[in-house]
């Protein structure tokens, strides 16, 4: 048995993994970092990157089947279009090789040794990886867990044949004729509205009483209105019960108690995500955990010393730049650097149509927590830029103490608003007040002129409304 010795060992080299390595190898510690399948991740290769090129791909068909039918209101006509998604999916994955590549060879730059295979614990400080030539045990001073989570799967609805993960969506060669999604969360409604401008008739199951239900009313009324509009289906209150005895859809039980089937070639199930921790033998170690999850403090340390553990793994939010900033820090702590770090500015994105972008406090959360407020929302109907894109749905609302004016939380819907979460978290990060935004030059014409307008609603002068 081959035997490695290191001071930091990495497990996973997803976005938290890899860039907790990337970074430790910078400040010249030896670094090991392990993974079972392919560097990068789920996020890489078969969730964020995959995901929004196909998104990608959606948008630009259905734009070109609304000019073939000369529905765009500024008189451009095309033929009708037509879509290989094979090649649409060769294309996809020709970005995630080149990005799988582009981690790899980060790696290596940081001189971080690469071991594939699957890891198991023995002790705190040993673990034994299966690999192709044979077992290798390493020995480490240092260990991260970040092994990142998997789609859940129902017992009644398991993955295979016409129940597919967003995995298998995202392999798909042919858009299926009817697709029901289970779930109506991000990932369900993200590639739900994909499907439906590709020319599926996509319907949506959700058991609880309103799609995205992390989101207020005010958000996620401008996506519903788009989900008639592309002739998607919502039943919510609704809950899937198994598929119909010919396997042609599925039979699900609706708000008023009724049994319903829906016919489909494809059940997509999003009901979110487990942490992926099986074979690891955690049971060799002393960890506190939440559930399923494991427990962490705020330098995403466990219970034992010198095990640490980020991602996905550890619970909500489960978000790839959650991961990476996590990752950053303890690499940063193992080389000994004073290192902490603050979730309120972590942007939470859905990449529906229209985008949601939330940081910080929404205005319930911090009515919840005790503050008195000031709320200002900018309409993006009456922004320049947001009306020269055809997409004037949605707005910018900012969240701030009555007194202070400390600003709290932003949010927005509406599309491309994801690209203002920099912005969003930028101002949360630096304790930014109304003042500091309403003060602050933004371009113009652009989507973030809405957000000094925003604050300056708030503070009773909005200048466009």
């Amino acid at each position: 048995m081959t035997e490695i010795t290191c001071k930091l060992l990495v497990i996973g080299a997803g976005p938290g993994g890899y860039v907790c390595a990337i970074r430790a190898g910078q400040l010249g510690i030896d670094t090991v970092i392990v993974e079972s399948t392919k560097l990068g991740g789920s996020c890489l290769n078969v969730g964020c990157i995959p995901s929004k090129a196909m998104i990608h791909v959606a948008e630009e068909f259905e734009k070109a089947a609304e000019a073939a039918a000369g529905k765009t209101p500024f008189g451009l006509t095309a033929a009708e279009p037509k879509l290989d998604l094979k090649q649409a999916v060769a294309w996809k994955d020709g970005i995630v090789q080149r990005l799988n590549n582009g981690v790899a060879a980060l790696l290596r730059k940081a001189k971080v040794k690469i071991v594939h295979g699957k890891a198991r614990f023995r002790d705190g400080k040993t673990v034994v990886v299966e690999t192709e030539t044979g077992p290798k045990t390493i020995q480490a001073e240092a260990i991260v867990i970040a092994t990142g989570s998997a789609p859940v799967e129902l017992p009644f609805l398991p993955f295979g044949g016409s129940v597919i993960s967003s995995t298998g969506a995202l392999a798909l060669t042919e858009v299926p004729k009817r697709l029901v999604v289970v779930g109506g969360g991000y990932i369900g409604l993200e590639l739900g509205t994909a499907f439906a401008k590709l020319g599926a008739k996509v319907t949506v199951v959700e058991a609880q009483d309103k799609i995205l239900p992390l989101y207020d009313a005010e958000l996620t009324g401008p996506i519903s209105k788009r989900l008639t509009a592309l002739g998607v289906e919502v039943l919510t209150g609704a809950k899937a019960l198994g598929p119909t005895p010919k396997g042609d859809g599925l039979r699900i039980e609706t708000a008023d108690g009724k049994e319903r089937s829906l016919p489909a070639d494809k059940i997509l199930v999003t009901v979110g995500r487990k942490p992926v921790t099986e074979g690891l033998s955690l049971e060799n170690l002393v960890l506190d955990m939440d559930g399923r999850f494991i427990r962490i403090g705020e330098r995403c340390e466990t219970a034992m010393r010198g095990i640490y553990a980020i991602g996905d793994v550890t619970g909500e939010p489960m978000l790839a730049h959650r991961a990476m900033a996590q990752g950053e820090m303890v690499a940063e702590i193992v080389a000994g650097l004073p290192r902490a770090w603050d979730k309120r500015g972590i942007a939470a994105i859905c990449f529906t149509d229209p985008e949601i972008v939330s940081v910080g406090l929404s205005p319930d959360e911090a009515k919840r927590a005790g503050h008195e407020l000031k709320i200002g929302q900018f309409p993006f109907a009456a922004n320049g830029r947001a009306m020269t894109r055809h997409g004037e749905a949605g707005f910018v609302r900012v969240v701030a103490q009555a007194g202070s004016e400390l600003v709290l939380g932003i949010q927005a819907v509406g599309q491309g608003v994801s690209e203002l979460s920099a912005a969003f978290g930028l101002a949360i990060e630096m304790g930014a007040t109304l003042q500091d935004i309403a003060g602050t030059i933004h371009a113009h014409p652009t989507l973030g002129e809405a957000f000094p307008e925003a604050a300056m609603k708030a503070l009773g002068h909005a200048l466009h409304i």
